[in-house]
């Protein structure tokens, strides 16, 4: 197929076919990582802005690094020495700096559909880098690619997302994914955790993580977002971790060949327990190094093929 997206901004909006097409397109960028000089012309003379709003680690470096390997000049946008703090808009500051003549925004921010509004005001690329609560498209994309690559399909894999699914834009893209793509989504939480009518997407709601987690093949841990929450959803961070940690025993009780993801960052004690997290079931650090050649993939389909 040929890609004609301009932007990225949710695995909503993709279909099962253009989904594996960005998947394929990771796979030829993988290597690339592996050489001794990591690096390729294909964005050579185009400039990649990092709109990032919120702090982030992963996400940031990753977009960072996949754009220098394809080639491309990087702009971090720092917000606070920006004149946002004096009062400018995000739509005005965008504009300001496309005049400059750059050629993407990766755009993460805390409102919900922010990635959308300024893809709205600008001819240049948008990939959104999370929005709020709303998604996460290439976290879940990178998770995507790595359960495609330990297992080679997933139509009919069995997953359990558990955790803060209510304010987790990564639960929401990668239940879109896994769905289009055939996978079989349990979701587990505390009922103030589980959004409302998102059983209408396909997947299955359990309150209790004994019977989320039975016969599955991969359990996927959600950080619990204090950042976002106005008001407690649960009595305590110690009552939480007694009803849903993932804890030895309950990695035990599952069969030997599942496999532990998390998109990070961990609150150990809280989601999960130290003593499980270096497991040889553990995706987690595959993740982050899958993140780079699908945040290369994505680059080169919207910066390097829509925009020549």
């Amino acid at each position: 197929m040929k890609w004609n997206k301009r932007s990225l901004l949710s695995i909503e909006e993709l279909s099962g076919e253009e989904i594996n097409y960005i998947l394929q397109t990771a796979y030829s960028f993988k290597e690339i990582s592996l050489r001794p000089v990591k690096k390729v012309p294909a964005l050579r003379g185009k400039t990649i802005v990092n709109l990032f709003f919120e702090p982030s680690t992963r996400t940031k470096t990753s977009f960072e690094l996949a754009a220098k390997r394809l080639s491309a000049d990087v702009l971090n946008f720092e917000v606070t020495t920006s004149s946002i703090s004096k009062g400018e808009t995000i739509v005005d500051t965008v504009k300001n700096i496309e005049a400059m003549k750059v050629d993407c925004f990766i755009v993460r921010h805390k409102i919900s559909g922010a990635a959308e509004i300024i893809s709205k005001e600008t001819q240049s690329a948008v990939i959104n880098a999370g929005d709020g609560c709303h998604e996460h498209p290439t976290q879940a994309l990178l998770d995507l690619f790595t359960l495609k690559e330990y297992f080679g399909e997933l139509k009919g894999l069995k997953v359990a997302i558990i955790g803060d699914i209510f304010h987790s834009r990564v639960a929401r893209s990668n239940i879109w994914g896994l769905i289009k793509l055939g996978a079989n989504v349990k979701l587990c939480a505390p009922a103030t955790f589980i959004p409302m009518e998102i059983e209408k997407t396909g997947v299955s709601i359990f309150y209790k993580i004994e019977q989320a987690i039975k016969n599955v093949d991969v359990v996927y841990l959600l950080r619990i977002q204090k950042e976002r929450q106005e008001e407690n959803f649960f009595p305590s961070w110690k009552e939480y971790a007694s009803l849903y940690e993932f804890n030895i025993s309950r990695f035990n009780s599952i069969h030997s060949k599942f496999v532990l993801m998390h998109p990070g960052p961990m609150n150990r004690g809280i989601e999960i327990k130290s003593d499980v997290v270096e497991k040889g079931n553990s995706l987690i650090l595959k993740q982050v190094t899958n993140g780079i050649a699908v945040r290369m993939a994505v680059l080169y389909l919207t910066v390097g093929q829509v925009n020549n």
